[in-house]
């Protein structure tokens, strides 16, 4: 009961925003005498949560914000302040039973410089708001021959069903779930099941539980797939070919991988006296989603595709991504252009952006292109007769994006490998297999050329000081760049970082390519690098060392490129700096907050749930034995990377509770075998738990 009248109190003097006398508190509380307050008035003061003023109580001023529960794990969770974005860390004894979508009044407790380098503010919540709407979910477990629901987050205590709903889920069944009754612990919250998605052990049926807990927007509106269809059947009117540059004798054509269905980028060369003439060809897709119809709500809500798998989840309905916006070969097609003219150096001397018409000639494959250029393809006629209208054009383009590509070098722009990984399954969507996905030099071209035309479009966006969505990615903090130095020094003493700049990352990964460090060096430098976000602010890219940058070349997956295809297509139009910027001088900064948040839940979700297929996969792996190295200490045991990409965990107490001596390595206390990061260790497979997308190791 005092609790309650607590959250009150604090809840009426913050939403009135004045000071409130015993009065009004008591009415606003539903107490009707005054006196029922001084018990938690007092409580409240000595907190130093309210204070008294010669008008009343107040909230105080230090810390109190409504907030967002964003994610809740067994101990701990994070929360968003609503007007500021920012998150902040609250410890489970904090979280007051609050579960991800609820929403929160909150209070600071320790800023990011009193917790330690590089962590996010503490705060604690003080009371719950407004209550999730999210579906949660768990696995059907088994407890004293009773059936309890498991959650995949927040607690790692099974819960006790109310309610079935009239289901009849049984024992590994993954399901979806509602709170019947909250209590301010996790562990003794009770459930009502809501839907059964299958059997807990299978990745996919995994993926689906994800995406709906996550809150991933998958369905499109009944009025966007309308409009959608009517947009596809109406096609393209003649009337529209006559007012735009026609590029259709032109030899464009796209290069994509083997699978790909919606294709929203062509490239077309010619070498000149001068240099080059780059031709990059996009998609144009803002003729087709108009702002403000179901189809760009949907979009906006979306912000871009999620890849998860041999599966996407679109930003566009497939009437318009992989039909009348899909730069399909031998079709005529409506693009936005961006023309550009290079020197012999590569380097740029003037570029133009036009709404075009386009007819690719053929639908370019990476692997196969890259047979050809590496003369691999001598007995592979079919090839040959595939790609012979562009046959020519192959050694420019990869003459041309090698020259791009030193400039890059020049510049001091660290080249960062990444370890992806493809995600193999069979036809009945069970993963078979893992591989490290590779990269070649057809990927390298496209690459290069889609760098380009995005430095040309904010290049465009500066020059003429027009409002628009930059592609930014700011400087390292000190504090990550000197944590970054210590690890090094501790790595081996040939990785020695003189300073904070991109050239200096560019020479520790250079020293490290081709030794076993290298994939952990490329790792620690990535997060020692801030998170490239969109701003309307052009603050620059630091990964790329370019002023101006922005993401004009996938408007089909991603709405940052849809936005700014408006921005120039009206500018273009209009040759009018005032009409774009009093059309979209507030809306940028909405659509760049929204555009990172969306990209944010894309990468964790593509993220999260590649660990369930791994997990799938290791299932028929578990007893074997591999060669991999350590990718990550903590103080409970490290992590394994395979050859593959998978990555599991060996635990302390496999090793007999070691110790850790720095950041980078564990001593086993007994043997005195030291395990550090980067090292190259033999792990059997003991586990793998796809519910959880787990999988442990122990060391051989």
């Amino acid at each position: 009961m005092k609790k309650k009248l607590n959250e009150k109190i604090i809840k009426a003097l913050y939403e009135s925003g004045v000071a409130l006398n015993t009065a009004a508190l008591a009415k606003a509380t539903g107490l009707k005498k005054t006196a029922d307050l001084k018990p938690a008035l007092y409580d409240l003061t000595r907190k130093g949560w309210i204070v008294k003023g010669k008008n009343g109580y107040k909230a105080t001023g230090n810390g109190f914000f409504k907030a967002e529960v964003k994610r809740v794990f067994r101990v701990h969770g994070f929360i968003r302040d609503i007007k500021t974005e920012e998150e902040f860390f609250v410890p489970g004894r904090k979280l007051l039973g609050s579960v991800p979508g609820d929403f929160v009044l909150a209070r600071c407790t320790a800023s990011g410089a009193e917790r330690g380098e590089g962590l996010s503010a503490a705060a604690e919540i003080v009371l719950i708001a407004g209550e999730s709407q999210n579906v949660l979910t768990g696995s059907v477990v088994s407890e004293k021959n009773e059936l309890c629901i498991l959650p995949d987050s927040f607690t790692s205590e099974p819960l006790v069903i109310h309610s079935f709903g009239g289901l009849k889920p049984k024992e590994g069944d993954k399901v979806g779930f509602s709170l019947h009754e909250r209590a301010e612990r996790h562990s003794e919250h009770t459930v009502n099941i809501t839907q059964i998605y299958g059997n807990a052990h299978i990745a996919r049926v995994c993926v689906s539980a994800y995406i709906d807990e996550k809150n991933v927007p998958k369905e499109f509106s009944e009025e966007a797939k309308e409009e959608a269809k009517k947009t596809h059947d109406k096609g393209i009117k003649s009337s529209e070919c006559e007012k735009r540059l026609d590029l259709r004798d032109e030899i464009i054509f796209t290069i994509d991988g083997a699978d790909t269905k919606d294709i929203d980028d062509a490239v077309s060369i010619k070498k000149t006296q001068k240099g080059y003439t780059l031709g990059v060809h996009i998609a144009d897709v803002s003729h087709y989603v108009k702002s403000g119809s179901a189809i760009d709500v949907d979009a906006f809500s979306r912000g871009t595709s999620v890849y998860i798998a041999d599966m996407v989840i679109p930003m566009l309905p497939k009437e318009l991504s992989n039909g009348i916006c899909s730069l399909n070969p031998n079709e005529d097609r409506l693009a936005f252009s961006c023309i550009v003219e290079l020197d012999k150096n590569a380097e740029i001397t003037e570029y133009k952006f036009a709404k075009t018409i386009i007819k690719s000639r053929l639908q370019g494959v990476y692997s196969e292109i890259n047979h050809l250029l590496e003369n691999k393809a001598k007995s592979a006629q079919s090839l040959k007769e595939k790609y012979a209208k562009v046959t020519g054009m192959l050694p420019v383009m990869k003459e041309l994006a090698e020259k791009l590509q030193k400039n890059r070098k020049d510049r001091g722009a660290p080249f960062i490998e990444t370890r992806e990984s493809k995600i193999i399954c069979n036809e009945k969507g069970i993963c078979v297999n893992i591989e490290k996905r590779e990269t070649g030099i057809s990927e390298n071209i496209i690459e290069e050329f889609m760098l380009t035309a995005n430095n040309c479009a904010a290049k465009l966006a500066m020059e003429t000081e027009i409002p628009f969505i930059y592609r930014v990615h700011e400087a390292p903090a000190l504090e990550k760049i000197e944590t970054l130095r210590e690890t090094l020094a501790l790595i081996g003493a040939e990785y020695v970082l003189a300073g904070r700049g991109a050239a200096d990352l560019a020479g520790i990964a250079v020293k490290a390519q081709g030794t076993d460090k290298a994939g952990v060096i490329n790792m620690l430098i990535l997060r020692a690098m801030m998170k490239a976000k969109y701003s309307e602010e052009p603050l620059g890219h630091f990964g790329l060392v370019m002023k101006e940058y922005a993401h004009f070349t996938s408007p089909i997956r991603r709405y940052p490129d849809l936005s700014i295809h408006r921005i120039l297509g009206d500018y273009l139009l209009k040759n009018n700096k005032s009409f774009v910027k009093k059309k979209y001088g507030k809306w940028v900064h909405e659509a760049g907050i929204k555009s990172s948040h969306a990209e944010l839940r894309a990468v964790s979700a593509e993220r999260d749930c590649e660990k369930f297929f791994m997990a799938e996969y290791m299932q028929n792996h578990v007893g074997e034995e591999f060669d991999g190295i350590i990718s990550g200490v903590t103080q409970n045991g490290f992590f394994v990377s395979l050859p593959n990409t998978v990555e599991g965990r060996v635990s302390g107490e496999s090793l007999g509770v070691p110790s850790q001596t720095d950041n980078i390595s564990l001593t086993e206390q007994i043997s005195g075998v030291k395990y550090s990061l980067g090292d190259k260790v033999r792990v059997k497979c003991t586990l793998a738990n796809v519910p959880l997308g787990m999988i442990d190791f122990v060391v051989v």
